[in-house]
């Protein structure tokens, strides 16, 4: 799931970024939120409707029921939104400014930044762990930092982006240790952002529908993909993995950002941000080999507290 989450991702930053052709970035991201909303409506009352105890005779009187999340689904959601919504909202701008590509490797940056977040609320992280942290690091700063150590703004403005997908990801650790509804809570965390960005949108932009239309295929792309499947996979898959090993499948958007930027976008990449990638993934490979080091009795001991 977190695999498959990382490759839509990571193709959508061409999306968001042939997006910026038509419409402002707080546009974008409002318009995708509420697409993603309202196509996770009917997954929900679907499952729903499937479980044994809403039987078919109680199917429509409990329409509403099934829809509905649970106060700590809610609570989850509202404080995912938060935060997805100055995350996307630092990401998009910082898109206008820099490459699709290197914007896919900034943004996975989160891999160093949740471990480190992370030993402040008293998780343990394997030795293992912090050597494919380095790598990582090591491979972004091959992709990123130029000759006269300096960095564009726009990669500032998604380095930041990067730090808020972190919380993010530990926000929605936090919550699904708790047995929330996943689905649901992706459902109202797309409801959320699309309130606090609505007003932004309208101040800052002044977008028309025909000009929302014209970007539909790029906006529908990061929308009901990206947004809809990618984070309602990452929060069900976050249900069963540990959130540092979670960081590092879901870099691998950093690669197919890339590479899809590359073959549609046409956005070239020198021989040392091509080592940059190489190495980033050759980190997320390392983390998933069962080395001596991750053995069971040590897997077992650095899960997240259910």
């Amino acid at each position: 799931m977190l695999l498959l989450a990382a490759f839509i991702w990571g193709s959508a930053f061409v999306a968001q970024s042939s997006g910026m052709d038509y419409v402002g970035p707080y546009t974008y991201n409002m318009t995708r939120n509420v697409l993603a909303f309202l196509f996770l409506i009917p997954v929900i009352y679907w499952m729903g409707s499937r479980k044994p105890e809403n039987l078919e005779a109680e199917r429509k009187a409990s329409a509403m029921k099934i829809l509905l999340p649970d106060r700590e689904t809610l609570k989850g959601g509202i404080c995912c939104g938060l935060v997805l919504s100055v995350a996307s909202t630092f990401q998009q701008l910082g898109l206008t400014m820099t490459t699709a590509g290197k914007a896919g490797f900034i943004t996975a940056l989160y891999i160093v930044l949740v471990p480190i977040l992370g030993v402040f609320i008293g998780k343990k992280i394997p030795k293992i762990i912090w050597l494919c942290v380095a790598l990582a690091v090591f491979g972004f700063y091959l992709l990123c930092v130029k000759e006269d150590f300096t960095i564009s703004r726009g990669d500032v403005l998604v380095l930041i982006c990067s730090i808020c997908f972190a919380v993010h990801i530990l926000t929605i650790d936090h919550f699904t240790s708790k047995g929330v509804d996943g689905v649901k809570m992706s459902c109202v965390q797309f409801a959320t952002a699309a309130v606090v960005l609505f007003p932004l949108m309208v101040w800052m932009e002044h977008p028309s529908l025909k000009v929302i239309l014209s970007a539909w295929l790029t906006i529908g792309y990061a929308g009901v993909l990206s947004s809809g499947v990618g984070f309602t996979l990452q929060i069900v898959a976050q249900k069963d993995t540990d959130p540092t090993v979670a960081t590092l499948l879901m870099s691998l958007e950093s690669v197919f950002a890339a590479l899809a930027g590359w073959v549609i976008l046409h956005e070239v990449l020198m021989p040392k941000e091509l080592l940059g990638c190489v190495l980033v993934f050759a980190a997320v490979i390392l983390a998933q080999v069962p080395l001596p080091s991750l053995g069971k009795k040590g897997s077992q001991e650095n899960l997240p507290e259910r």
